[in-house]
């Protein structure tokens, strides 16, 4: 819900390349809590003062949906590491879906104005936001299919950013880790995406999702499995690729706040006591959404 004031512009340009074909939601054959096809994720920065504001404001607009029939979900990520920072991760089954929610929202806002009321004043804090669109790339991915975001409590995210020309040589490396995965038998399942819209360069992201933090021991003892699974050639291979085709990269952890999140019913299902928290004082009544309150 929140960068749909700007998301017409990309979907436009996306129009004449992505043809709009999907099953109903009804149909759709893979469990609602899955690592989503298409990935949008809205990184957002506010000003250092509005914390407890900001919060408060998100929290009501979650709320707010939560007792709407509203055409999209979000998860919203804190930074544990790097800048301080939230991510608004949207997941959807196609750009199809993506176009609806566009078509829906300003349905919703005109009917329910206290929302865009809420939404403009947590704009106001923003000091910066940057919107990217990836799809799921599985032949890349390590055990996508068994991800469960519902269950997720933490979420790693690598951001790869590649020099012109070197997607190849990337989705190489990455084949070669995921092999080396399964040779060891990794139990940590993580999925990559391909930036479609919204990087200046050939992006990727590898998201590693977490039920505790203690999995990230797992994750340095592989190291020298890993490095044994590989090869060594394979892994000279894949040292060289980093040096020849990355222009940066970045790995950093968030946690989920599930409070100021808003999920289907059957996303929620999956890890109920979570995902639905009991609402605060000031959540909405009756389906009657609070008004703004000013920030302070």
């Amino acid at each position: 819900m929140k960068y749909f004031a700007k998301l017409g512009a990309m979907l436009f340009l996306l129009a004449s390349l992505i043809p709009i074909v999907r099953p109903q939601r009804a149909h759709a054959q893979v469990p609602p809590t899955a690592a989503p096809n298409i990935l949008l994720l809205v990184h957002q920065e506010f000003k250092f003062e509005s914390g407890s504001a900001r919060e408060k404001l998100d929290s009501q607009i979650a709320q707010a949906c939560n007792q709407l029939d509203v055409p999209n979900q979000w998860i919203d990520l804190e930074s544990i590491t790097g800048a301080p920072e939230r991510i608004s991760f949207d997941p959807f089954d196609s750009f199809a879906d993506m176009d609806e929610a566009y078509a829906a929202w300003p349905r919703i806002f005109a009917s329910h104005p206290e929302i865009g009321g809420l939404q403009e004043e947590l704009r106001s804090m923003e000091t910066k936001e940057r919107t990217l669109i990836a799809v799921r790339r599985n032949d890349i991915s390590y055990q996508p299919s068994s991800i469960d975001l519902s269950k997720a409590r933490f979420m790693r995210v690598l951001e790869v950013r590649l020099l012109p020309g070197r997607e190849a040589e990337f989705a190489e490396a990455f084949r070669t880790l995921r092999n080396a995965y399964a040779k060891i038998k990794a139990d940590t399942p993580w999925v990559v995406y391909q930036v479609n819209v919204g990087a200046p360069s050939p992006t990727f992201l590898a998201l590693v999702p977490l039920r505790t933090l203690k999995q990230n021991d797992d994750l340095l003892a592989w190291r020298p499995l890993l490095r044994e699974a590989e090869g060594e050639v394979a892994a000279k291979r894949m040292d060289d690729i980093a040096k020849e085709a990355y222009a940066s990269s970045e790995s950093n952890l968030y946690a989920i706040r599930p409070d100021l999140s808003h999920v289907f019913k059957d996303f929620a299902e999956g890890d109920p006591q979570f995902w639905t928290p009991r609402p605060t004082a000031a959540a909405p009544q009756n389906g009657k959404v609070p008004a703004p309150t000013p920030a302070h």
